[in-house]
């Protein structure tokens, strides 16, 4: 149960690997992604973690193996949050930007397209803001998926 079949340095190591690369991957994929979840979001995100799970491991199912991973990704996230409060910069990279999808009223329909958002999202975003599209002043994707609405 406690017998390790790898180091834990390794454990460690590859828990930060994977971490990163996910990292990566999921600010690659676009704002969509971490924003609200739809069944198949939700899917693609369980699959994921089972995905990498063997690359973490490396094969070892030991308790104190599994508690390293648990605390080494823990601890980067904590690392990461408090480097994300500090710097602005890493701030944006970590996290993203908000990015302006529609002014006045005109939908930005390349910006929409390129962040992979549906017009439908937009237009809930709209109807929960209680505002028609002439009444908008802007519309924001902001970096955690959500779009904000600004009336004029």
């Amino acid at each position: 149960m406690l017998d390790m079949s790898l180091s834990w340095m390794e454990l460690m190591a590859r828990g930060a690997i994977v971490y990163f690369v996910l990292l990566v991957m999921i600010r690659i994929s676009g704002k969509r992604t971490v924003g609200q979840f739809t069944p198949f979001d939700l899917l693609v995100i369980m699959l994921l973690s089972e995905a990498v799970s063997n690359s973490m491991s490396g094969g070892d199912e030991s308790l104190l193996g599994g508690l390293i991973l648990a605390a080494t990704l823990i601890v980067l996230n904590f690392t990461i949050g408090l480097v994300t409060s500090r710097s602005h910069k890493i701030a944006d990279l970590v996290d993203g930007t908000a990015e302006l999808v529609g002014r006045d009223g005109v939908i930005f329909k390349d910006r929409l397209a390129r962040a992979r958002v549906g017009m439908a999202d937009l237009e809930q975003a709209l109807r929960e803001a209680d505002c028609d599209l002439s009444e908008m002043k802007c519309a924001f994707l902001e970096a955690d998926g959500s779009i904000s609405i600004l009336k004029k």
